[in-house]
C-alpha cells in the first residue's frame, strides 16, 4: 500500500514545487515597481516639483493659472537645459566643470562677431558649436592630460576666458537687431501658437542625451569610469579619452546656450552665462545626480532646472521680495539633496 502511494506523494510535492516558482516573483519584477526603482530620483525631483508649485498656486492662483507666466519660464529655461544635461555627463565621470559659464560666453561671442560681419546666422551656429567643441577639449586636455583638478582647472580656464572677453571688448555689447528676420530666428527662436521654440529644441536635446546616457555604449563607459576607473581600465576602456569627451559635450551644450540666449535677447553681453554657474550646478544636484560618481540621471537634471527656475518666478509672484529667492534657492536644494539620501542608498 506504501508503494502505491509514493507516486501520488512524488507527484503532488513536485506539483507544489513547480506552483511556487511559477507564482514567485521578485517584487522588483512587476514593471510599475521595476520602474519606480530605476528612476526614484528623477521622481523624487518631481514630486518636489510638483509641491514646490502647488504651495505658489495656492499663494497667488491669479498668477500662476495665466499662461504668460510659463511662457516667459520656457523661453529662457531651454539656455539652462542646454547646458545642466552635458554636466549630468561630467558629474557622472567623477569631475566637475565650473567653465562653461565662460565657454558660453566665448561661444555667443564667435556667432555675434560672424552675424555682426553679415554672414548666415547658420554659419554663425556651426562656428560656435565648433568653438565650444575646441574650448571644451582645451578643457579636458588640462584635467586629463596635465593631470590637474577639475575643480581648480575649470574654475581657472572660467577667470581666464571671461578676462579674455572682457580685454578684447573693453565691456562692449553687440546688438544684432538683424537676427529677428533671419530664418535660423524663426527655426530656433520664435513662438508656434504662444509656445517658445526654442523649448521643443531643448526638449529634443534632453531626449537624446537621455537615450545616449542610458542606452548608449558611451554613456555605459561614463558611470564605469566614474565608478571605478581602474576597473574601466581593465575591461578596456579608454577612460583618458571617455573624461575628454565629457568636457567637450559640456563645451557644445554651453555653445548651443550661448547662441540660444542671444538669439533670445538680439544683444550679446560681455558678461553672457555669468549668472548660470550656480542654478546650472544646483539643477544638477538637485536632480539626483551624486557628487561621487558612476551614478546620475539625465531626466533629473532636466526636472531639476525647471524647479529651479520657477523658484525665482514663484517666490516673486506669491508677493514676497526678490531678497528672498536666494532663501529659497537655498531651502529647496537642502530639501531636495535631503529626500534623495533617503530615497536612494549611498553607494561610496
Amino acid at each position: 500500500m506504501s508503494k502505491t502511494m509514493e507516486p501520488d506523494l512524488e507527484s503532488h510535492l513536485s506539483a507544489h514545487g513547480e506552483s511556487a516558482r511559477k507564482e514567485w516573483k521578485h517584487p522588483s519584477d512587476h514593471w510599475l515597481r521595476g520602474f519606480v526603482l530605476d528612476n526614484r530620483a528623477s521622481l523624487g525631483t518631481l514630486a518636489v516639483f510638483v509641491v514646490m508649485m502647488a504651495v505658489f498656486m495656492v499663494a497667488n492662483p491669479t498668477v500662476f493659472t495665466t499662461w504668460y507666466l510659463y511662457s516667459s519660464v520656457l523661453t529662457t529655461l531651454p539656455v539652462a537645459l542646454f547646458v545642466v544635461v552635458p554636466l549630468v555627463f561630467v558629474v557622472t565621470c567623477g569631475e566637475i566643470d565650473l567653465s562653461f559659464p565662460a565657454t558660453m560666453g566665448f561661444a555667443s561671442w564667435v556667432f555675434a562677431l560672424v552675424v555682426q560681419a553679415g554672414y548666415n546666422p547658420f554659419l554663425g551656429i556651426a562656428a560656435a558649436v565648433l568653438t565650444g567643441i575646441l574650448l571644451g577639449f582645451l578643457v579636458g586636455s588640462l584635467v586629463v592630460y596635465g593631470g590637474l583638478s577639475s575643480l581648480i582647472a575649470t574654475l581657472g580656464m572660467n577667470f581666464l576666458l571671461r578676462g579674455l572677453i572682457q580685454i578684447i571688448n573693453e565691456g562692449k555689447s553687440m546688438a544684432l537687431t538683424g537676427l529677428a528676420d533671419s530664418s535660423a530666428y524663426k527655426i530656433f527662436s520664435s513662438q508656434v501658437y504662444g509656445i517658445p521654440v526654442q523649448i521643443f529644441w531643448a526638449i529634443a536635446f534632453v531626449v537624446l542625451s537621455a537615450m545616449l546616457y542610458n542606452r548608449h555604449r558611451f554613456g555605459a563607459q561614463v558611470k564605469v569610469v566614474g565608478d571605478n576607473p581602474d576597473s574601466a581600465q581593465q575591461m578596456g576602456i579608454d577612460v583618458k579619452r571617455v573624461r575628454v569627451k565629457v568636457f567637450v559635450f559640456v563645451g557644445i551644450g554651453a555653445a548651443i546656450a550661448g547662441t540660444f540666449s542671444v538669439m533670445i535677447n538680439f544683444t550679446w553681453w560681455p558678461t553672457a552665462g555669468d549668472g548660470y554657474l550656480l542654478p546650472v550646478l544646483a539643477s544638477v544636484f538637485v536632480g539626483g545626480t551624486p557628487t561621487w560618481g558612476g551614478i546620475g540621471t539625465v531626466a533629473g537634471g532636466a526636472i531639476g532646472a525647471v524647479t529651479v527656475s520657477f523658484i525665482q518666478t514663484g517666490v516673486v509672484a506669491a508677493g514676497l521680495s526678490g531678497f528672498y529667492v536666494q532663501f529659497f534657492n537655498g531651502l529647496i536644494i537642502i530639501l531636495s539633496l535631503l529626500g534623495h539620501k533617503w530615497n536612494q542608498a549611498r553607494y561610496r
